[in-house]
């Protein structure tokens, strides 16, 4: 039995619910797919699908085998790939996992002309806040802001951003300008605490380091909300200059206390662990990276 075909039927088995749906796939017969998968359990002497009038689905030992097998298969598409000096022709399927606000500022609007450059490529671009599982999901590439909390990440920095206290002209006009960093506890602060913490403010000037305790009427767990908060004119937030860049330079949002600075942030790019980072993966890192020199955003 050929190791590699049984893994790629077993995959493909998966993926299409039922032994049937995955011959028509392959282009063979149902019986040739059973008899695969057949051969597979014996040979590593372990239960890989449950059988019920629903279809199937993988055991815990065949989620396991699946996302290793599948993880093996891409990387041998693209070894061949990369041997066939394909590498600069991008094909497939890119699956990109962003933070919401970055992704809609910084990255859609301007990722037509990557796609123009890799007609073969498809990408699927997955929203979300949080620092999801890249195998469990299927992420080829995720970009992360802050600190990487496990260092056993495969990960490269792709850039870093000043932070910033702003507001807009009208919530200042109302409620007065802070001209130090204590006097926002008389503020309503828009408070991003995705975690749930004590949230407080860290400010440097010199030697002189200062940490004051915020609070306000709103606290948002996800970036997209303190944007829609501070643009309502309904308080003070901290964020980095790539939520606020368009505004920040047009005058809609000002930039408060310039004086003291407050910790950059870095933007990541992660790859999953214990797999070869793919050439897509790459290139979309390099993208990523270019764009943001290019627009100083």
């Amino acid at each position: 039995m050929d190791r590699f075909a049984s893994m790629e039927t077993f995959v493909c088995v998966v993926e299409a619910g039922s032994f049937s749906a995955a011959a028509r796939r392959l282009n063979v017969g149902q019986p040739a797919v059973s008899k695969s998968i057949a051969q597979l359990e014996e040979r590593l002497g372990v239960r890989l699908l449950l059988r019920s009038t629903r279809g199937l689905a993988p055991t815990e030992a065949g989620q396991h085998y699946y996302e290793r097998a599948k993880r093996s298969i891409e990387e041998a598409n693209e070894a061949e790939l990369i041997a066939r000096g394909a590498g600069k022709g991008l094909s497939g399927r890119l699956r990109v996992c962003g933070a919401v606000t970055f992704a809609r500022l910084h990255v859609l609007p301007r990722l037509k002309p990557f796609l123009d450059a890799h007609p073969e490529l498809a990408i699927e671009i997955v929203l979300d806040d949080r620092q999801i599982d890249l195998l469990e999901h299927g992420i080829d590439i995720a970009l992360r802001m802050g600190t990487l909390n496990d260092s056993s990440m495969t990960a490269r920095r792709l850039a870093r951003s000043h932070r910033y206290v702003v507001a807009t002209p009208a919530y200042l006009q109302a409620q007065g300008e802070p001209k130090t960093p204590a006097e926002l506890v008389q503020h309503q602060a828009v408070v991003y605490n995705p975690g749930g913490n004590q949230t407080a403010w860290n400010f440097r000037r010199g030697e002189t380091e200062v940490s004051v305790a915020v609070s306000g009427r709103i606290q948002v767990t996800a970036a997209e909300g303190v944007r829609a908060a501070v643009l309502a004119d309904m308080g003070i937030a901290i964020a980095s200059e790539w939520m606020f860049a368009d505004e920040i330079r047009s005058g809609a949002v000002k930039v408060l206390l310039e004086g003291w600075e407050l910790p950059v942030i870095d933007l990541w790019a992660v790859f999953p662990t214990g797999r070869m980072v793919s050439a897509k993966a790459r290139a979309f890192a390099d993208f990523v990276e270019g764009i943001l020199k290019d627009t100083g955003a």
